[in-house]
């Protein structure tokens, strides 16, 4: 199976020219003659999220189609892309907000000048530039070409109301930001440009009965064996979960029961049956490189749709980003770390030999292909029922109990069915992602469970900093 798009990427220099391309196009369009300059600088809370809400679909894109950000990887970048952003405007934050810096050893943030004027969108744009170019730097050219079309749109446009050195001075502090966040990350050895090694040929899968293998159709290697050592922003070895159930081939075992029933919602969709529980399986699916974003990246996209249903301000929308992507990011490691400490295999493996059914196969990857498959790398606990139960947590404490939400990330999709689906909450929308893992085939019911209480405690954790006074 090919997960990425192997089309070889231009070179440095076609990206550079396409830019100077761009910025001579949109240059020839700047009025000169009447420029309208502006010294009504507002603080971030006073805009509104449209800016922000850009970038992150922007975002969407690089991770989705960028080669080798898997769901951990491409958390750890949305992680420190929302934290660099937040910080970037924190400065012209009202008091109730505070920098992160003193909470993370070894992060140094440049600092503004007190007594001059900043454009705080304009900070913003050029952070989140240099964030994208700095931590995609393998994205397709096309993909990039985005990035820098989109900031030197938006450059124009302030350039045209700003006084030069109000602009020159914002975007040099974005800039700043993003880069000393940058290099922050780049002192974590294991996650630093991790998309370049997702399988490693030195690590070898423990030997046993009821651990994980490589698995069928394409027994494809280990997927990040070693993510649990990544570098996290809160979360850290006291984040665990239970043991898993007690390995047993007994038909009345809690494990046989459990792989059974992953067996029969599969058989009974392949039947065309349990149309609501294949809805579920593929709604929330996200499996399939290029296809959607990844499972991380899904939580960004339904932050996307709140923050817009909201009109949030500026402030509160990069703060949603930066505590979103920093969960996500502890969820993944937290998560890998859990799956490679207790190696479970997964309920294709126990099903086709347990169970007498060597022909079995999961429901994975909606893509209408025909073409089924499992995840590459051990059960427990699921890292989509983590991903999603962290999110769920940071949103609820940002929003509150009770928001009733219309997911609509993959309305009018064709390859699988996306049609959007309504929720009482944002706990309900994390317990429907993680039970989605058990009717398409690739989770014990187990794995849901544990991944829901691993992601609801990283994520208090994550709404314990202190972004407020």
């Amino acid at each position: 199976m090919k997960l990425f798009n192997t089309t070889k990427l231009s070179s440095s220099r076609t990206l550079v020219v396409m830019a100077m391309a761009l910025m001579l196009v949109l240059a020839g369009c700047k009025d000169d003659e009447n420029p309208v300059v502006t010294t009504d600088l507002k603080k971030p809370q006073e805009y509104n999220y449209e800016l922000a809400l850009q970038w992150n679909q922007l975002l969407l894109d690089l991770e989705r189609f960028t080669p080798g950000y898997r769901p951990p990887v491409s958390a750890r970048a949305l992680g420190y892309i929302g934290l660099a952003a937040y910080e970037s405007l924190v400065p012209g934050m009202s008091d109730d907000y505070n920098s992160l810096e003193e909470e993370f050893d070894g992060l140094v943030l440049p600092k503004i000048d007190p007594g001059s004027a900043y454009h705080w969108p304009t900070v913003l744009t050029a952070c989140y530039a240099k964030s994208l170019e700095l931590f995609f730097p393998t994205a397709p050219s096309e993909q990039l070409f985005k990035v820098f079309r989109l900031r030197n749109e938006l450059f124009l446009d302030y350039k045209n109301a700003l006084d030069p050195e109000v602009f020159d001075r914002s975007s040099a502090f974005g800039r700043q930001v993003a880069q000393s966040v940058y290099n922050w990350s780049a002192t974590d050895q294991v996650g630093h440009q991790a998309y370049l090694r997702n399988t490693l040929a030195s690590y070898q899968a423990p030997q046993g009965t009821g651990l994980w293998q490589p698995t069928y159709p394409d027994y494809s290697a280990a997927l990040l064996p070693y993510w649990g050592e990544v570098r996290s922003f809160i979360a850290d070895d006291t984040d665990v979960i239970p043991a898993p159930l007690s390995y047993s081939e007994q038909p009345g075992s809690a494990l046989y029961q459990q792989a059974l029933d992953v067996r029969q919602k599969v058989d009974q969709i392949n039947q065309g049956g349990l149309a609501e529980d294949k809805w579920i399986a593929d709604f929330w699916s996200d499996d399939c490189p290029i296809l959607t974003f990844t499972p991380a990246g899904r939580w960004i996209a339904v932050a996307n749709q709140v923050i817009t249903e909201e009109e949030t301000s500026l402030a509160l929308a990069v703060e949603t980003y930066a505590r979103v992507g920093m969960a996500l990011c502890d969820a993944g490691i937290r998560a890998w770390h859990e799956k490679y400490r207790w190696n479970v295999e997964r309920p294709i493996d126990y099903i086709r030999r347990v169970q007498n059914a060597p022909n079995w196969n999961t429901v994975m990857c909606p893509d209408g292909s025909g073409n089924y498959f499992t995840p590459p790398f051990p059960a427990y606990p699921s890292g989509h029922a983590t991903f999603s139960a962290v999110a769920a947590e940071v949103l609820t404490d940002l929003y509150g109990e009770g928001y009733d939400f219309v997911d609509r990330c993959h309305e009018d999709r064709t390859e699988f069915d996306g049609r959007p689906r309504s929720f009482n909450d944002f706990y309900e929308m994390a317990e429907e992602n993680g039970y989605s893992r058990i009717p398409i085939g690739v989770h014990f019911k187990m794995d849901s469970d544990a991944g829901l209480y691993l992601g609801y405690r990283v994520g208090g954790k994550i709404n314990g900093l202190p972004w407020r006074n």
